[in-house]
């Protein structure tokens, strides 16, 4: 076994022919989402889009905005804005890139006085 190829197949398209590809997600404005700032984790779904495009016109990647974005926000593929003559290869349904979720401490810290509270109305 080795890692020299035994074999290549080249495919010759034109210059626009319509290609599905999968394109790289990159996230911006971190510092003016309100649930990042108080401590909130951004939790990427999706790391790269399926996207049928123009193959003259495949975008390098799609950048999506977190600008206003609060704890328990999320970006579907609806909310994005894609290149003219670009578009989703999965067209049946507004599937979920990523979402800004609680912090696992503050997760932790809301259960406890949940409990906290539970067993305060069980006593009396």
């Amino acid at each position: 076994m080795t890692d020299r190829p035994l074999h290549v197949d080249f495919l010759r398209i034109g210059e626009h022919t319509t290609v599905h590809v999968n394109v790289p997600v990159v996230f911006t404005d971190e510092e003016k989402a309100p649930g990042i700032k108080r401590g909130g984790v951004l939790n990427v779904v999706r790391h790269e889009l399926e996207l049928v495009c123009d193959a003259a016109e495949i975008p390098d990647e799609i950048t999506i905005s977190l600008a206003g974005l609060d704890v328990g926000a999320s970006i579907h593929i609806n909310q994005v804005t894609l290149p003219q003559g670009t578009k989703s290869a999965i067209e049946d349904r507004d599937f979920t890139i990523a979402t800004i979720v609680a912090p696992s401490a503050l997760k932790s810290t809301e259960g406890d006085n949940e409990t906290a509270a539970e067993g305060e109305a069980s006593e009396g």
